[in-house]
Formats: C-alpha cells, structure tokens, sequence
C-alpha cells in the first residue's frame, strides 16, 4: 500500500498567540451579547413586544454559540493520539452542528409564541421597542465583526456563529421597523409579524448549516468534487487500468481525504504516484490520500461501484 500525505508546516508559537487573540474576540462578544440580552428582555416585558423578546432569546443564543464555538476550538486543537488518530478536529463540525440545531428549535419556539400572542393581542410600547433594537443593532454588528475577524470565512464551526450575529442585526432591522409602524400607525400585528419573519429566516440558516455539517459527519464526497469525474481522470491517467473504489470525504470543514484502490498497468511496474498526487493536490485540494495497488475486484459491497474500463 502507498500512502501520500502532504502537510504544511506551521509556527506553532505563531498559531497558538493567533488563537487566543481570536479567543478574546470572541469571550468579548459572549460578554456585550449576555448583557443585550438583558437589556432586550427588560425592554420587552417592559414594551410588551414578543420581537423583541425573540430577539433578545436569538441574542442569548448567539452567547451560547459563541461559547460552544470557543470550546470546540479549544478541543479541535489537542493534537492527534493512539485513541483519536485524525486528532480532535471534528469537535467544531459538532459545535456547528450544535450551534445550527439551536437556531432552529430558538425559530420554532419563536413561531409558537407569535401565534399565541395573536390570540392574546396586547399593546405595545414602539418607543421602547425602537430604541432598545437600535442598541441590538450596533451591539450586533460589533459582534459579528469579532466573530468575522476570529476567523469565521475559513471555518464552518465560526461561520455558524457570524451567522448567528448577521440574522440576530438583520432581525434588529426588522424589529425597529416595526416598533416604528406601531408608533407612526398603531399597527400592533407587525410585532406579531416581525417575530415570525425572524424566525423564518433563522430556522432556514440553521438547516442549512445542519445539513453541510451532517454531510461532513457522514461522510459525504465534498460538494466542490465530482467522484465521477475525479474517478474518470484517474482512469485516463495512462499508468491507471482500474479503478475499483474510491472514497473522498472531509475531516473538517478544511481537509479533505481519499482512499482508493487502483489496478495499474502491467508496463508501470514501479508504480509512480507523482501523477495522481499532483492530479490530487492541483485540481482538487487534495493532500491527504491512501491508494492501493490492488490488481483483483476488491472492494466491500456497499461501496459506491466504480464504471470506468479501457
């Protein structure tokens, strides 16, 4: 069996002084999100407005989004051991899972009170409603920029969380919106209405962050990769005469991974991998995979069937 594994070097002193810069951020922003959450319940028993209440109820579970992201980045960095030999990477795929999961039960929880409250219909305070959303929304939009600046375009466990920040500042908008139609017009449905838009919007990204979190976790070919494709090139690479599986799956949202077993042409009989490595790394990101010299039919029966031949 050959196996090809291309890593890239780090400073580890570099790295780690990064990680607790981003570690900062982020306990900054779990701190002003728990005491806008505060400030937004007060305001909502104070006003009588559900939106705000949603928002403040999205707000506290930004805090503990952010707190579960700060814990599966303090877990994703323990290095690999004979008990987890890929290391801890995965503890932020499960903190997004978390994190995306928490999005839509707060959503429907949020629907529910909507609709309870409309057969209960009470008046609401737009001043307060208004000012208070106001504070949310700058609060929000630091939040998210820590969130963004800690790194959450590279990670899927951080993106979950910026998330989080730009629904709960898009859900400020809404909410001072409507507290200013209650004021202008005395429309009290629009709070009723604002809280379902926002939860619609949530439990929308928080399913789609579950599903490419899931697909991770199960082990789904990347969606950047066609296997039929990348299994058609390998085939065509003239030392190649079969492929009999082949398996492509992510660790993280980062790393991608690949197993196959090739059949290869009787005239390559020293079996030089630098084509498939480079075809690997060059067009598909690829620097971790394990391929197999196998000249017989051998793979299990539930993997996916390879149709190629020469």
């Amino acid at each position: 069996m050959s196996n090809s594994h291309n890593h890239h070097s780090h400073s580890h002193s570099h790295s780690h002084h990064h990680a607790h810069q981003h570690d900062g951020k982020l306990n900054l922003a779990v701190f002003i999100n728990i005491l806008l959450t505060i400030a937004q319940i007060i305001g909502g028993i104070l006003s009588g407005s559900l939106s705000l209440i949603a928002d403040a109820l999205h707000n506290l579970s930004d805090a503990g989004a952010i707190l579960i992201a700060i814990f599966a980045r303090k877990i994703a960095r323990k290095p690999a051991n004979s008990k987890m030999t890929f290391g801890f990477k995965r503890a932020e795929i499960l903190g997004a899972l978390i994190n995306s999961t928490t999005l839509i039960i707060v959503g429907l929880y949020l629907i529910y009170e909507a609709i309870s409250k409309f057969f209960n219909p009470q008046p609401v305070d737009g001043w307060i409603v208004v000012w208070i959303a106001s504070i949310a929304l700058i609060i929000d939009a630091v939040t998210a920029w820590l969130t963004y600046r800690s790194g959450a375009k590279d990670n899927l466990n951080l993106k979950a969380v910026f998330i989080h920040n730009m629904s709960d500042a898009l859900a400020s908008v809404v909410v001072i919106i409507a507290g200013s139609l209650i004021i202008l017009y005395q429309w009290y449905i629009v709070d009723l209405l604002a809280t379902i838009a926002i939860s619609f919007y949530v439990i929308y990204h928080g399913y789609s962050l579950a599903k490419e979190t899931m697909m991770i976790l199960m082990q789904a070919v990347p969606e950047s990769i066609d296997i039929d494709e990348l299994s058609a090139e390998l085939h065509d690479l003239n030392m190649v005469e079969k492929v009999w599986h082949l398996h492509v799956w992510q660790l993280d949202d980062k790393e991608i991974f690949l197993e196959t077993s090739l059949a290869f042409t009787p005239s390559n009989s020293v079996h030089d991998l630098n084509p498939i490595k480079d075809l690997l790394k060059d067009k598909y990101g690829i620097h971790h995979s394990t391929i197999e010299n196998s000249p017989s039919h051998a793979y299990e029966n539930n993997c996916y069937k390879i149709q190629n031949g020469k």
